[in-house]
């Protein structure tokens, strides 16, 4: 495989890989109530998705230092592995807390596939070629937030929520496949292996998986300031303590001291944990906004958010042209500067909005975000060789991962604080008090005077205007992260270089 491009069957196996992880993520959503009326657990059923985002976000740095330590293969077929057994044990689980406990299975295999799938791109495809092969990954995972929620729906009405788990059993064996037929990777200097750093991994296990617990639980399961909250994010910080003190005395740490060390890297790191964060504002609020307050149906609502995954990687197989000419940094710089400015033109939209408003937003910031994205992922990537490429590329999904829980905290907590504010001051009778209520009562808002239903609306309305104001101003600390920390030209590595051809030096980075 090396010197050429990877056989069609190796590329099938590497979007098939995506296409589980990506199809997992939205397909769960819609089957909720089918799921919580056969077992039970509606006090709990959040954890579906929270432990399977913490298993995902905590295994990234372990899998992308054993992939640089035992190889892409092997930790890409494990997670394969992993991943389907976990969606079998999902399919015959028979109480909530199962369910829960084999989605965390899921997830500690998905965190296998999604850092080592991008890792294995960069090393399949030389730099001109990467933008084609990331496009398609990223068409990937627009296809799968369309067509996810409405699989999704289609087994809990016409068959059975456990169909949502036991389709990914054919994708998965055709991926395991593939992979182990197929992909070959080159064989690399034993020298190059060191020691698994094992309690590293442990270490970073545990201090993720406290620190997400805690943004995940609070201000739901307990007040922010109250004592459940203060312990866990003190505990946390003690375990920060003990990864930097395990991780400087390990020969090969799982989370080495050079990602944060190197301008490079540091800067697409924290420009990723700003997209996270970023992106808890379409993804998870505009939903809310086409119903609760456009009146729009589940399925109108999805359509107005998928219009940002359908320009998205259009506009990143287009990026390669940009970057080519203005560098990675660059091009990023654009991007994100155009997210900002449309992110802050939803806080201008009129009251009721028409649908087609935040529409034309969501398409328009899907291409500005698909600019900002892959020149960073597909650059800082470059910047590095075999031996570090797994680990460089599962620091920046662990801080995107990272911001989108912080991000769902924060904003839930902004727009939890505006609803409450305007609840409190409402000038009409027969509007709930209790935020717990706001959803019932959106639901059925015939049940409600019009004045105290379009109080709501207005309510919900200011909330979201809110949180695209902070998902604003993460935008903006993302550019002068770029424009203060990262290095206006990439520091390609010549042997990336080389792969461009007769491209010209100063236009590769």
């Amino acid at each position: 495989m090396p010197g050429g491009r990877p056989p069609a069957a190796v590329v099938a196996a590497l979007m098939l890989s995506m296409a589980l992880v990506a199809l997992d993520s939205s397909i769960v959503s819609t089957a909720v109530p089918q799921i919580v009326g056969d077992l039970g657990g509606f006090s709990v059923f959040s954890w579906l998705f929270a432990g399977y985002l913490l298993a995902v976000t905590v295994t990234l740095p372990v899998y992308g230092k054993l992939s640089d330590t035992l190889g892409r293969k092997p930790v890409l077929l494990f997670g394969i592995a992993l991943f389907l057994v976990g969606s079998l044990l999902c399919a015959v689980a028979w109480n909530m807390a199962a369910l829960i406990a084999f989605r965390i299975v899921q997830g500690l295999g998905g965190g296998a596939l999604q850092g080592t799938v991008q890792t294995l791109a960069a090393d399949l495809y030389p730099l001109k070629d990467r933008p084609r092969i990331q496009a398609k990954m990223s068409t990937v995972w627009a296809t799968s937030a369309v067509a996810g929620p409405a699989l999704g729906g289609f087994f809990a009405a016409f068959a059975d929520w456990r169909w949502i788990f036991l389709i990914n059993l054919p994708l998965a064996g055709l991926a395991l496949w593939a992979t182990a037929r197929h992909l070959v990777e080159p064989v690399r200097s034993p020298g190059r292996r060191g020691p698994i750093d094992w309690a590293g991994a442990l270490a970073v296990f545990a201090c993720g998986g406290l620190l997400l617990f805690a943004l995940v639980q609070g201000g739901v399961a307990w007040p922010w300031l109250s004592a459940p909250s203060l312990g866990l994010l003190a505990a946390s910080a003690v375990l920060a303590a003990v990864v930097v003190r395990v991780e400087r005395r390990a020969e090969e740490p799982v989370l080495p001291g050079w990602v944060w060390r190197r301008r490079t890297i540091a800067a697409v790191n924290l420009a990723f944990g700003a997209l996270g964060l970023l992106m808890v504002a379409p993804m998870v609020f505009v939903p809310t906004y086409a119903q609760s307050v456009l009146g729009l149906g589940p399925v109108s609502a999805g359509l107005v958010m998928s219009a940002m995954t359908l320009s998205w990687p259009l506009s990143a197989a287009l990026s390669q042209h940009v970057y080519r000419r203005i560098g990675f940094r660059d091009s990023a710089v654009v991007g994100i500067s155009l997210a900002t400015l449309i992110l802050f033109s939803f806080t201008l939209l009129p009251y009721p909005a028409r649908p087609w408003q935040p529409t034309l937003i969501m398409l328009l910031l899907g291409a500005a975000l698909g600019l900002f994205q892959l020149p960073l992922i597909i650059g800082v990537q470059s910047t590095v060789g075999w031996s570090e490429r797994g680990t460089t590329t599962a620091s920046v999904l662990f801080c995107r991962q990272v911001g989108q829980s912080v991000g769902a905290a924060l904003l839930g907590a902004v727009a939890n604080a505006t609803i409450a504010a305007r609840l409190a001051d409402a000038p009409t009778p027969g509007l709930t008090g209790h935020l717990d209520d706001v959803s019932k009562a959106l639901d059925r808002p015939g049940l409600l005077p019009q004045a105290a239903a379009d109080h709501l609306r207005r309510a919900v309305a200011a909330a979201v205007d809110h949180i695209f104001l902070g998902a604003t101003a993460t935008a903006v600390a993302a550019l002068l992260v770029l424009l203060l920390l990262a290095p206006r030209r990439f520091p390609v590595l010549e042997e990336q270089r080389e792969d461009q051809g007769d491209l010209p030096r100063s236009r590769l980075s």
